[in-house]
């Protein structure tokens, strides 16, 4: 039998606002509301607000931490300034991704990772080993069934959040974040980031909270626009910019090198697959990832073939006719010699070859709009 889905907090919000729910990753979370289209548009034009809570969060304090969380990830979370925030890969010896996650650098020895819901388990079970492994003092704890998360997306989001705060919002930096004690009453750690291609927040508090906050920020932001979003334009909107899903753009058997994360693998530092990486950017990869237009008003999907003159030259990892751009685009795994912009390749779409050509990333930007 499988095993019973789990549920976030706001549940019971979901199901009186008419989500359509699904399992993902072994939580019943909804879709969407009213349609997918429309929830795109709402973030892209006004302001969305996600329920997130699944999201895991692995807390890493005490002596040694700052030491272990620089040895567990790509990028260099003990550089960061108070108050900051990073995305990094965190890779196996072999250069596959445990899974990407942020890292908010509490304190000088406390670090809080975020990571996919899915992955949260293993995770958590890979932080602990390395810790052993290492010889690391550092306390690993799972704050997940504690921690909820929502995201607040769009241009209005700011105009939104900020009059309920006494903290200056505008002066919050991309990728930085505060604490707040006065979020209609509760405590609550707010950041400039998020996963939509929009400018937003994400606001981390008590479990027991978010159902009362998330509520009073939907009467709040009412006369704004804001709305509830699902999963489905979660997606989309994430595509669009061109952030990575894992198990699609990123997954054990994709390095960072391959999924065009390199900006964030600090070389000058000590990280757990950082001989594979080199060796592999030494001799040159075997495959990389791209964005694809297609000709055709076809829907590419995850695994769909990419070829070049007839033969296979690589897949697609996520494929939609983008919402805002309007047009068929995918991204997809080719050989580096395949990847500049402008070359024509074709997506094999139930055994028809649809002409594709090589485009710039990311697909959107908010500054075009």
């Amino acid at each position: 039998m499988d095993q019973a889905l789990k549920h976030t907090p706001l549940y019971d919000l979901h199901v009186e606002l008419g989500g359509r729910m699904v399992g993902f990753g072994g939580w019943e979370m909804p879709i969407q509301y009213t349609s997918i289209l429309a929830e795109h548009q709402a973030v892209r034009q006004r302001a969305g607000l996600f329920d997130v809570s699944h999201m895991g969060e692995i807390e890493v304090q005490g002596p040694g931490a700052a030491e272990l969380v620089d040895q567990l990830v790509t990028n260099w979370p003990s550089q960061l300034p108070p108050g900051g925030v990073l995305y990094t890969p965190m890779c196996h010896p072999d250069g596959g991704i445990v899974d990407d996650l942020l890292v908010y650098k509490l304190d000088e020895d406390r670090f809080l990772l975020v990571v996919n819901a899915g992955t949260t388990e293993k995770d958590v079970n890979w932080v602990t080993s390395q810790a052993k492994r290492l010889g690391s003092p550092a306390t690993i704890t799972d704050r997940s069934p504690q921690i909820a998360q929502l995201a607040l997306q769009g241009p209005k989001a700011e105009a939104i959040l900020a009059p309920l705060l006494a903290a200056d919002l505008g002066a919050l930096a991309f990728f930085h974040w505060l604490k707040v004690d006065d979020l209609f009453g509760h405590c609550a750690l707010i950041s400039r980031t998020g996963y939509t291609g929009e400018d937003g927040f994400e606001i981390y508090l008590e479990s027991t909270a978010v159902d009362q906050v998330a509520r009073a920020l939907l009467r709040h932001g009412q006369s704004a626009g804001l709305q509830m979003v699902g999963l489905g334009a979660r997606d989309s909107l994430r595509f669009e910019a061109c952030l990575p899903l894992y198990g699609q753009e990123i997954s054990d058997s994709i390095t960072p090198l391959e999924a065009a994360l390199g900006v964030f693998v600090k070389w000058d530092k000590a990280f757990i697959g950082k001989e594979a990486l080199a060796s592999a950017k030494e001799h040159g990869l075997s495959r990389c990832l791209v964005g694809l237009r297609l000709s055709q008003r076809a829907v590419p999907r995850h695994g769909y073939d990419v070829v070049a003159n007839g033969q296979i030259v690589g897949q697609v990892t996520s494929g939609m006719i983008a919402p805002t751009v309007g047009q068929p685009v995918a991204l997809a795994l080719v050989p580096p010699e395949l990847s500049q912009v402008g070359t024509q390749l074709a997506v094999r779409i139930r055994e028809q070859d649809i002409a594709a050509e090589v485009v710039k990333r990311p697909f959107y930007r908010r500054d075009q709009r």
